[in-house]
């Protein structure tokens, strides 16, 4: 695919290969990016990195924690075992708060 719609994922390649691939749980898209989530819930993101291919800026809250990823089509958000959200990508499509965690109330339900 094309290259700055996350079709090149060398920037990552390491942690994509077949002995690190088992670790990866799931993978989120939006049009020009992806974010896997590990089962360690660490977060692994490539593609266009203003629309979410690059999670730098919040990459410390993204170590761990994160228990699901929901997208749009410019940006990211983790939703954390501890109920805060981390954003990341183009602020108009959702990315509010860059280096920082929101806590909203939530509540875990199980299917």
């Amino acid at each position: 695919g094309d290259s700055e719609c996350g079709g090149d994922c060398s920037s990552v390649k390491d942690e994509l290969t077949a002995l690190n691939a088992g670790k990866i749980v799931h993978i989120y898209s939006n049009p020009y990016a992806f974010a896997a989530l590990r089962s360690d819930g660490s977060v692994l993101t490539w593609g266009e990195p203003d629309c979410g291919g690059n999670s730098d800026e919040v990459s410390e809250q993204l170590q761990n924690g994160v228990r699901q990823i929901f997208s749009s089509d410019d940006a990211f958000a983790a939703l954390k075992d501890n109920g805060s959200v981390v954003t990341w990508g183009i602020p108009q499509q959702g990315a509010i708060a860059a280096r920082s965690e929101q806590k909203f109330p939530v509540a875990f339900v199980r299917w």
